[in-house]
Parts: structure tokens; sequence; C-alpha cells
């Protein structure tokens, strides 16, 4: 059975993409824990990151790179924060959050609520930064 990102890939799910290209997708977490929480991931379905081949992983993070400086100028903040987390999606993704503290990181169950035309309009800010 598809994952629910999987199905972000083929588009039976929207979502706001900010990048993307043949092998990786990134697009904001809809559940933010700070404003430009964006999820990055392969297209090739992997439950767990250290599972996927080395190709892969290393071309994630440098696809996760590529989108946290576009993220970092697009989204006022310090530094752009990465993790590792979350087992309700069996698809390996990466977590980069936007941090002016690391409570942004740290509480990460604390949510921020934004509406569809904040989801778009940073969509395209974030986007139209990442090179």
């Amino acid at each position: 059975m598809a994952s629910l990102f999987t199905k972000i890939i083929s588009g039976d799910i929207p979502a706001y993409k900010v990048a993307e290209d043949e092998n990786y997708l990134a697009f904001l977490d809809i559940f933010p824990t700070a404003k430009g929480h964006t999820l990055v991931i392969p297209k090739k379905e992997v439950d767990y990151l250290f599972d996927l081949d080395d190709e892969t992983y290393a071309g994630l993070h440098q696809f996760a790179k590529k989108v946290a400086v576009g993220l970092k100028k697009a989204v006022p903040c310090q530094k752009v924060g990465v993790m590792v987390l979350g087992l309700e999606v069996p698809h390996a993704h990466i977590h980069l959050v936007p941090m002016q503290s690391e409570k942004d990181l740290l509480h990460f169950s604390d949510k921020v609520k934004l509406s569809e035309d904040e989801f778009e309009a940073l969509r395209k800010k974030i986007a139209a930064e990442i090179d």
C-alpha cells in the first residue's frame, strides 16, 4: 500500500510543493511547528532513512541543503534546524524547521496554524528562493 507521501508524489493528494526534481520532493508540513516547516522526501518509497541506498541518502541530504538555503532566505530565522522524526508515515523524510530558538525543535509537538492562503503565499515565497 502506498504511503501518504507516495500519494503526494503521484498527485493523488495535494501538497504545498516548494521544490522537486526527478528523485526528491520538498513540501510544506501541513501541521508545522514553525512557519515554513518543510518536509523533504525521496521519491523512492523506503520506510527508514538509514535503509536508503547510499546514493539516494546522499542525494536527499544535498537536496535538503538546497531547500534549506532557500527556506532561510524566504523565512526570517536564525538557522534552519534539521530533524529526522516521525513514525506515522512509513516513508523516509527530513524535517527542515526555521528556528528563532531551540524551542522550535525541542517543542516539536507545538503546532502553528496557517490558512490555505498563508500556506500558498509561503510556498510561493520559498519556491522562488530555491536555486
